[in-house]
């Protein structure tokens, strides 16, 4: 049966939503119509879904329960109970042929409205291992589809395969050589960036991260070689600290809060230093890029650390307790002197890279219904 009408759960963080978004576009560019249900940042998530002309409602925002933390509970217990007849109104009137959970317990809601009304159910979930929602949630659904081949897949109580994270269509297209986009750089943000020198890029995520934006910037200025020149990212709350740490650099710095032109930074970037999350690793592969890779320690399950050895032939994975300046001091040294190990390296990212994944859930949802 050919999927037509989608509903799409991913009412969790960015991580959930966007995924979640790029399979919409890619139905309805299809063709096929499209129902997103979001939670966390819902007003936000539902302007950037209209201006795509996907249509969104709002779920009550649940965070994960917990037998320690009565509160988290409480309000998860009440997000059930307001988030299940508010989803079965909704998926009364849009009659889908299906819906898709993108993971977190934001989820449970549609999910147990859709298998009140016998809507077939899927899920999907961004990270090498599948988190606790998705394995409760498995045993309503007919498939999981994974970012990156599973290792805990045998945890989960219906079939799994790997079918990719779905990236966002811009980061599909061809993206600009290497300096044209250090020139698009320098246009924009008035940058001294120079074609010569090798480009790192750093970035922690959408909060930042505190470990790469001290302890990188102080092992870079004390390289012995400074051909080289930096994009940091910093997350909102940490601009001014990072850009006053490279107030003396004596290599070219080009330090912003955060970004809306992904595409134009891993262009011009020859080595990328970051966190692991899903979205993350998957670009890494999309755009072919070296990296050095530090898991963020807290992150559930250290589901990052298994996201970032999915990239391992791609650079290296550094523990985040050995991220200290004296270790990122032996380790850029080696990236940065070698440019025929940063090119194996990025032959290795690049082979790991999925961009027909929106396409391949799809597919996969289509053949089981």
């Amino acid at each position: 049966m050919k999927l037509k009408r989608l509903a799409i759960s991913c009412g969790g963080t960015g991580g959930h939503f966007y995924p979640g978004l790029s399979v919409a576009r890619q139905l309805a560019a299809d063709g096929g119509e499209v129902l997103l249900l979001s939670g966390v940042h819902a007003r936000h998530q539902q302007e950037v879904a209209r201006s795509f002309g996907i249509e969104a409602m709002t779920v009550p925002w649940m965070p994960a329960p917990g037998l320690r933390r009565p509160l988290r509970t409480l309000r998860f217990c009440w997000g059930l109970a307001g988030g299940i007849p508010a989803a079965v109104l909704r998926l009364r009137s849009f009659r889908p042929d299906a819906l898709l959970g993108m993971g977190s317990f934001a989820s449970l809601p549609p999910v147990l409205a859709a298998k009140l009304l016998r809507i077939p159910i899927f899920l999907h979930d961004g990270n090498a291992r599948i988190g606790r929602a998705n394995r409760f949630l498995s045993r309503w659904a007919k498939f999981q589809g994974t970012a990156f081949p599973p290792v805990n897949a045998g945890s989960c109580r219906c079939p799994v395969a790997c079918t990719g994270l779905p990236l966002r269509p811009e980061l599909l297209l061809p993206p600009p050589a290497r300096r044209e986009a250090l020139r698009e750089l320098r246009e924009k943000f008035g940058a001294p960036l120079e074609p010569e020198r090798t480009t790192v890029l750093i970035f922690g995520g959408s909060q930042g991260a505190q470990s790469l934006n001290i302890n990188l910037p102080e092992a870079l200025k004390q390289l012995p070689d400074k051909n080289f020149q930096v994009l940091h990212l910093t997350g909102p709350d940490k601009f001014d600290a990072v850009r006053e740490v490279y107030s003396d650099a004596d290599f070219p710095v080009l330090v912003l809060p955060a970004t809306e032109e992904m595409q134009l930074f891993y262009a011009a970037a020859d080595l990328v230093v970051s966190r692991a999350g899903g979205s993350t690793v998957a670009e890494l592969a999309q755009f072919g890029k070296p990296a050095l890779l530090v898991p963020y320690p807290y992150a559930a399950e250290n589901h990052q650390y298994e996201n970032a050895q999915y990239l391992a032939a791609a650079g290296m994975v550094l523990d985040n307790r050995e991220c200290t300046p004296e270790r990122l001091i032996q380790l850029l040294d080696n990236f940065l002197t070698s440019p025929d190990h940063l090119a194996q390296c990025a032959a290795a990212a690049a082979a790991r890279a999925c961009p027909r994944a929106g396409e391949q859930l799809l597919e996969a949802i289509s053949e089981r219904l």
